[in-house]
């Protein structure tokens, strides 16, 4: 069998991509530095995939920021707010991303969404009534002649016409079926430009064909691939999904003229009942995804060959692919030079994924597989017993009961205690929790990580920043305060270092969106708080002002879907694990005088399955309560909050409501507040305070921009339930951008209160 993967990750085994955008950003090094730079990373990548044996290796699969905005200036989809900068190519792009503020213009960037059921966020593209989509970039021919210049001819990716049309925005009467016509022309002018290249095959990335689909929707993905493929002449077109199964189109998408057809055999729940159904056509090529392409466990090859063998059954040509792009993974095990031998051999990065496909490439043209050298030695490490049982912890899961979920008194009723206690004024101001994390921070942070400054060092340093940011905010004249999370590395990481249970790298980051990368932990046994997390700095940051001091935590759910999760138990088991360790840690803190407590879930909406039928039973139904268990515990009079970020809430917002939060922070900004008239339409009854300005834009927001959109929201949510804030952590932002942004942000709120009196 021949070996594929989908894409592969593109910020570089250290990061160079990041760092180098970043510096272009600053205007420390030109344009030209950057491309230099990009080139390399991608030739590096090519060389390593090459030098693996990999069959069908990507190209365009490298972007500066994002994929599917990399496909909006492909097809001429660009606002004329972007265009009419004057910008350079480059700039104009970077402007659509991050928005520009500066002499020639004030933009913000596009929206920003989670990708599926990532932590990748791709930028939403925007079509209007007079968007003329038409092939107009030339990324993708470039970097396929990159390759050729390299002596290796790859297999182009572009994200699928349908994709595209279903992820955009629609800002006018237009829909998408009304750009069929544009963009099959568009795609059919692509398909011939490769043609004349000498490409082989093309990759067409389809995965909202794993989402729901009604009638429209798969007439609409009829009609534009049998005008695409009606043009393709002798050129293999790759229809390729992942994330979930095809259940909805699959008899569509065999009857359409491509030569291969990509499934995800790892997440797609029904792919293999699919075909032994309704079988797969001949002289097709199956692209099965058998290689875990987001979890870093090695593959147990027993499995895998389990799955090809029946595979083998149904169809004549199979390539083992990976189940999605690498994108989701970190580089390369290569840079972990801490983490023990006993660990590591457990895990698979992007570099040994290419390994393993080899493997089994070699494994499966063996006349006698399970004799391999390479089937044995897999075979011997998935058979090793696990370590980091707590049977304790696995006791208390298993008896919990339905009222250890529930919080009394009920909402309406500790809303009113609430009230009274905090005396807050109208349209109370407050930020998510992180204020910058700027270079004496980072710079004071791996110092100490070296031992290069001793404990009581490192906590002076920290008290003196909470001292400034509290002082800061009370200057700023915010009603709820934060200590500002200095001494924190991650929302995520930072938490389980304080759990028993977890495993933490070194150099493995993955890239969420543009220029920012997370490392996340790995769920290596069962989880346990090891020891009290935030009580010490949130306490010290109380003891510093008479305002309300917020606790901040990140929730169990967040934490497991930013996690690389284990395997071998049900993420349901994984979430009341944690859920059991930050109720241990929500009632400290109440303990201890915080009386505001925020349990971030940024992530709650990430994990939905993608087919609604799927929600309940293998999400909802499990997600809620352990979020529910966290707070139950606490007083009446203890307010708790949440946030959630760049994500769809419309579907699920009664869902969230049952959360039984007391106040609910969401993004809003990028999305133009459309959330408002789902929280009105569903009554939400929580306390909300949507985003008032963007702050993944280094842009700083008027304060009549801020009243504007106050004024939005209160046209939707009643004056006694709205909070003003940003819509995320400050920590990736600077100062010269938060102090103004915020003291508009308050002073608008001011001016509001002042007008409704």
């Amino acid at each position: 069998m021949k070996t594929s993967i989908i894409g592969y990750p593109r910020i570089g085994n250290l990061r160079e991509l990041k760092f180098a955008s970043e510096k272009y950003f600053r205007g420390e090094i030109t344009a030209a530095e950057l491309e230099k730079i990009a080139k390399e990373i991608r030739l590096y990548n090519l060389n390593l995939q090459d030098k693996s044996g990999l069959d069908f290796i990507p190209s365009n699969d490298f972007s500066f920021y994002d994929g599917v905005l990399d496909t909006a200036f492909l097809l001429n989809v660009v606002p004329e707010r972007y265009t009419a900068l004057g910008l350079s190519k480059l700039d104009t792009y970077f402007a659509a991303a991050r928005g520009y503020q500066g002499e020639k213009g004030d933009v913000k960037a596009f929206a920003m969404k989670k990708w599926y059921n990532t932590n990748y966020h791709y930028m939403v593209p925007e079509i209007d009534d007079s968007t003329e989509i038409k092939l107009v970039g030339t990324k993708p021919f470039e970097l396929f002649s990159e390759t050729l210049g390299s002596g290796v001819k790859t297999k182009p990716v572009i994200i699928g016409a349908y994709t595209f049309l279903k992820l955009a925005r629609y800002k006018g009467n237009k829909k998408a079926v009304d750009f069929i016509e544009s963009i099959a022309f568009a795609y059919s002018e692509l398909l011939k430009k490769f043609r004349d290249l000498g490409a082989e095959w093309i990759q067409f990335d389809e995965p909202s064909l794993v989402m729901d689909m009604n009638a429209d929707d798969i007439q609409l993905f009829k009609v534009l691939y049998e005008k695409i493929l009606s043009n393709k002449g002798n050129i293999n077109v790759l229809v390729q999904t992942y994330f979930g199964d095809v259940r909805d189109c699959y008899k569509e998408l065999c009857k359409l003229d491509f030569d291969g057809i990509g499934l995800d055999f790892t997440e797609g729940k029904r792919s293999l009942e699919l075909l032994k159904e309704n079988g797969f056509p001949d002289g097709k090529t199956l692209f099965a995804g058998v290689v875990n392409g987001k979890n870093i466990w090695c593959n147990n090859y027993a499995s895998t060959l389990i799955k090809l063998s029946e595979l083998e059954k149904l169809a004549h040509d199979i390539v083992i692919n990976t189940s999605c792009s690498l994108l989701h993974v970190p580089c390369t095990l290569a840079n972990e030079t801490k983490l023990e031998e006993r660990f590591k051999k457990h895990f698979a990065y992007a570099e040994e994924k290419l390994s393993e496909l080899a493997e089994l490439k070699k494994i499966t043209g063996s006349n006698c597989p399970s004799e391999t050298e390479e089937y044995r030695r897999n075979a011997a490490l998935h058979s090793e017993p696990r370590s980091g049982g707590n049977e304790n912890v696995r006791k208390k899961v298993a008896t919990l009961t339905e009222k250890d979920f529930i919080r009394l008194p009920e909402f309406a009723e500790r809303e009113k205690i609430q009230k009274k206690k905090f005396k807050l004024p109208l349209f109370p101001t407050t930020t998510i929790g992180s204020f910058p994390q700027t270079a004496d921070v980072k710079a004071k942070r791996s110092a100490y990580r070296k031992g290069e400054i001793s404990d009581s060092d490192y906590d002076f340093f920290i008290e003196k920043k909470i001292a400034e940011c509290v002082a800061l905010q009370e200057e700023i004249g915010l009603d709820v305060l934060v200590h500002g999370e200095f001494e924190r590395n991650d929302m995520v990481e930072y938490f389980g270092e304080c759990l028993d249970g977890y495993l933490f790298t070194e150099k493995a980051w993955v890239q969420s969106y543009g220029t920012r990368c997370v490392k996340p932990p790995v769920i290596w046994g069962d989880i346990s708080r090891a020891k009290p997390i935030t009580v010490k700095w949130s306490t010290y940051a109380q003891s510093l002002t008479e305002k309300p001091m917020k606790g901040m935590l990140t929730g169990p759910v967040t934490i497991l879907n930013w996690s690389f999760p284990r395997e071998d138990i049900t993420l349901r088991e994984s979430a009341l694990q944690i859920a059991l360790a930050i109720r241990e840690e929500v009632l400290d803190l109440e303990a201890n005088g915080i009386s505001i407590i925020q349990v971030d879930e940024a992530a709650l909406r990430e994990k939905l399955p993608l087919r609604r039928s799927d929600w309940r039973e293998d999400y909802l139904d499990w997600a809620i309560p352990a979020f529910r268990y966290v707070h139950s515990g606490v007083k009446p009079e203890t307010q708790i909050h949440t946030h959630m970020c760049y994500s769809e809430f419309a579907d699920i917002i009664k869902d969230i409501d049952d959360m039984d939060a007391d106040v609910i922070t969401f993004e809003a900004s990028r999305s133009d507040m459309t959330i408002l008239d789902v929280l009105k339409e569903n009554n939400f009854r929580t306390e909300v305070g949507p985003g008032v300005y963007d702050i993944h834009s280094p842009r700083v927001p008027s304060k009549d921009e801020i009243k504007a959109a106050i004024s939005k929201m209160r046209e939707r949510i009643n004056d006694e339930k709205l909070w003003i804030n940003p819509d995320c952590g400050l920590k990736t932002r600077g100062n010269e951008e938060t102090v103004p942004s915020l003291k508009n942000l308050v002073n608008a709120a001011k001016e509001e209160r002042y007008e409704n009196s």
